[in-house]
């Protein structure tokens, strides 16, 4: 729904997912500072609410899910302003938050669409989604994270030819390389994530968070340090209650009754 609140942007919990949704089709929703702004601030207020227990980001319409910045304003944007977190500065704080994201991806995923859809914990798309960081055609380089993100998910060959060759790769080959890790058609996109924002909604709430932090976490340290990392964090969770539940009705075959406890 918009708001006062919003005006390029669309904002929606049904429930346990908040739904932001980048809305400027016309221009195959470019992100704008203003958009920007918006975003960031549609993603605190998915992290306040208690009811929410996944945030899910896409595009409005069927062409794109974010074709990039909006060109018209990184023509005049100077080094001051470059070095300010802008796009990254998203990113981070979607990586950063507790709670589960998904980026749901209808079309063109490019520059720093594709940097936004990186900061997700999962990415799912449709048949027709197309991938790229062309900014060396622009004569700049990205700059909402992509040379730091996209290596360490799809590895450094590819992230090299994505970044180096600034070539639209498809969704298919975006699944080979790890990119996304679902292709579902376009009617299904928002479905298959709310159907994934109701699993992980099953969980006890600890899991999900936990689960991120480690992955997250474990990945900027050394090995042994992430093995450490998890067993207490396993150890922490073995006390809950929520344990207890989790234990005792698998094997008493029900469903569980998890509290945050």
């Amino acid at each position: 729904m918009k708001s006062n609140k919003y005006q390029q942007i669309l904002y929606d919990v049904t429930g346990p997912m908040a739904l932001i949704t980048i809305d400027r089709a016309e221009k195959h929703n470019a992100i704008s500072l203003d958009t920007l702004d918006e975003l960031q601030r549609a993603v605190a207020a998915a992290g306040a609410d208690d009811k929410v227990r996944v945030v899910t980001i896409t595009g409005a319409g069927e062409r794109a899910f974010a074709s990039g910045s909006d060109l018209s304003e990184v023509l005049h944007r100077d080094l001051r302003k470059a070095l300010d977190p802008i796009v990254q500065g998203l990113a981070a704080q979607l990586e950063a938050m507790p709670k589960p994201t998904i980026a749901a991806i209808n079309g063109i995923c490019m520059g720093g669409g594709l940097e936004i859809a990186l900061g997700c914990d999962l990415r799912i798309a449709t048949p027709h989604a197309r991938f790229a960081t062309p900014e060396g055609k622009l004569g700049i380089i990205p700059g909402g994270g992509a040379t730091a993100r996209l290596p360490r998910l799809v590895g450094r060959g590819w992230g090299m030819e994505m970044l180096l060759m600034g070539e639209p790769i498809d969704a298919e080959r975006a699944l080979q390389i790890g990119l996304i890790t679902r292709i579902v058609e376009a009617a299904e996109l928002i479905p298959e994530a709310r159907r994934m924002a109701d699993h992980l909604a099953s969980f006890a709430p600890f899991v999900p968070r936990t689960m991120k932090a480690m992955v997250h976490s474990g990945m900027e340290g050394s090995l042994a340090a992430a093995l450490t990392l998890e067993k207490y964090a396993q150890g922490a969770l073995v006390q809950t209650e929520d344990k207890v539940e989790g234990i005792s009705a698998f094997l008493e075959k029900r469903k569980p009754e998890f509290k945050g406890r």
